[in-house]
């Protein structure tokens, strides 16, 4: 293995076209790494790896590294990556267990320093989890949700498209979609009117999207009732049905409803 000076590459590997793996990384059997990828010294990549192609993964990280799980016993199973994605330095990304059998990370994600990613854990596209947040196992997000630094979130939680939960959150319920998320215990503080704009949504799309919650959160009306309400005043449209379906679905319950002093910004 010259090609790689001073690192340590398995012979079963599967290194795609023009890597750089740089000095002192450590690359073990059964992992796939895809043309153009970049592994930075230090880096261990572990057995069941399944890395994209031109992704960065930065110094210190351990990406597929066994279940923090008791209930673990070795089952054969994967992380995968997608393609374009960056992992900053010292992140920790576990493998997944007999629920999922996968972790599974996204294309043009960014998940920066010391972030920690548990078992079967599955992360959108165009994700953005901040410095020091930490996934417990079994956690879902949807494309394009992004979380500010040192984010806590409970295992089995649900995070919607579109949201942006502020730096510091304990997080124990759904977040629905398109939503921004703040304070302590965890609420609703507006919708992301900034980062749907960044990313195209119409003025009426917009709209449409407060409107269903302004009563799903201002009118004091149960879940159940709201929906229904959401269902019979506003058109059919992907944004209504995604959140219907998204709050119905919900196993742990949604965040708690508007609080005056939770609004933010997307940064």
């Amino acid at each position: 293995m010259s090609k790689y000076p001073l690192s340590n590459v398995h012979p079963e590997a599967q290194i795609g076209n023009h890597v750089v793996i740089e000095p002192f990384a450590t690359i073990q059997k059964n992992t796939v790494i895809g043309d153009g990828t970049w592994i930075g010294p230090n880096v261990t990549i572990m057995e069941g790896a399944r890395i994209g192609k031109n992704c960065k993964i930065f110094p210190g990280a351990v990406i597929s590294g066994e279940p923090q799980d008791l209930k673990f016993k070795g089952e054969v199973t994967t992380t995968e990556i997608g393609d374009n994605t960056t992992i900053r330095e010292c992140v920790t990304i576990n493998r997944g267990t007999v629920d999922k059998y996968k972790t599974v990370i996204g294309s043009n994600c960014l998940i920066m320093a010391y972030a920690h990613i548990g078992h079967d854990c599955i992360v959108g596209n165009y994700c953005i989890l901040g410095n020091t947040v930490q996934l417990a196992g079994h956690v879902i997000i949807d494309d394009y949700a992004i979380f500010g630094g040192a984010c806590a979130v409970q295992q089995f939680s649900k995070i919607g498209a579109h949201a942006y939960i502020g730096g510091g959150s304990l997080v124990r319920k759904d977040v629905p979609p398109y939503t921004k998320a703040a304070r302590e215990p965890l609420s609703y503080a507006g919708v992301n009117t900034v980062g749907l704009r960044r990313r195209g949504f119409t003025t009426e799309q917009i709209n449409d999207i407060q409107e269903a919650y302004r009563i799903v959160f201002l009118k004091g009306l149960n879940n159940s009732r709201a929906l229904d309400l959401v269902e019979k005043e506003l058109p059919p449209s992907p944004e209504r049905d995604y959140i219907i379906d998204f709050i119905r679905s919900s196993e742990r319950g949604v965040m708690k409803g508007f609080s005056t002093n939770a609004s933010l910004d997307e940064d």
